[in-house]
């Protein structure tokens, strides 16, 4: 039986990428939710790092190139990605807790140059409703947490897709996204024009869950050390995932959502992972938080027996 690695979690109360404010309590809700205990329970070492400060919006709050808010979204994930390099640095397994999705490419420009530094390269697992790969010219919101896989994979904005140092951050080859049933018209475009793999809500339904993830970790660790799983909770159903921003009916189940997580661990390659979107304002009785919770911890080996 391998050895489980420390974790560090780091709050990111960013929610600048949104349509809808609230994101920014997420981190706070997660912890009171019961995480700290959970990874007690679970017996693994840990260390919590705290939040990363978030850029105050400036007086210039309108788009830039199409853009909302991207100076100070690109000074938050500069943040970030130096808590997450420094995470894997020392071995650990950072969870980013947030916040909105477009801190994604502060985590994984941490864990990018971390591996660039030894050569070695990553995959990712992204779990959402969206798939979150609209660049400037395309968006219709302006809102760039509709916008952080695809500068991951090197599209879109300079100062965004070279936040780790290394264009592409990961190969659209290594890219999964699970879930996906809402996405803008020009944004199909995006999507069939790059590598990234798809599975929507249909594929879901015909293929099953269990064979849909085992097919992602073999897409996202072909040629790779390893993958970032990163988990927007309105991947899940409004049913089980009621506190977030931008709902869609007829997501992941609860059992599907752990199943997730749950074949994540059991295939050792899980190098980070991200949970956010939790919109506490919206949330009933912390049900959300409570879900991250339970996510995060089956994701780093919790177990029925």
């Amino acid at each position: 039986m391998r050895k489980a690695k420390p974790i560090v979690i780091i709050g990111v109360p960013l929610d600048l990428g949104a349509g809808r404010r609230g994101v920014d309590m997420g981190p706070s809700a997660i912890r009171v939710a019961g995480l700290h205990r959970r990874l007690d329970e679970l017996e693994l070492s840990w260390e919590d790092w705290g939040d990363v400060e978030v850029a105050n919006p400036g007086a210039r709050s309108a788009s830039v190139s199409g853009m909302k808010y991207l100076d100070e979204i690109r000074s938050t994930c500069d943040a970030l990605r130096e808590h997450t390099r420094k995470a894997m640095a020392v071995g650990a397994v950072p969870i980013v807790l947030g916040g909105d999705h477009s801190l994604a490419m502060g985590s994984v420009a941490g864990v990018t140059q971390h591996l660039a530094s030894r050569q070695q390269k990553m995959g990712i697992i992204w779990i959402d409703a969206h798939t979150d790969m609209n660049v400037p010219g395309s968006s219709p919101s302006g809102n760039i947490h509709g916008m952080p896989l695809a500068h991951i994979i090197g599209k879109g904005d300079d100062s965004l897709r070279d936040l780790a140092g290394v264009r592409p951050m990961l190969e659209g080859r290594n890219a999964v996204v699970i879930g996906a049933r809402q996405v803008d018209q020009r944004e199909k475009e995006q999507v069939r024009d790059s590598d990234v793999t798809v599975y929507t809500m249909r594929d879901i339904d015909e293929k099953g869950v269990s064979q849909v993830m085992r097919e992602a970790i073999q897409i996202a660790t072909h040629g790779t050390v390893g993958f970032q799983l990163s988990f927007d909770l309105d991947g899940c159903s409004p049913f089980i995932a009621p506190g977030v921003g931008t709902p869609v009916q007829g997501g992941l189940t609860y059992r599907e959502s752990h199943l997730i997580c749950e074949l994540a661990a059991d295939s050792g390659k899980l190098i980070a992972m991200d949970i956010v979107e939790l919109n506490s304002t919206l949330d009933v009785v912390n049900k959300t938080a409570k879900l991250a919770v339970e996510l995060v911890g089956s994701a780093l080996g919790a177990s029925i027996l």
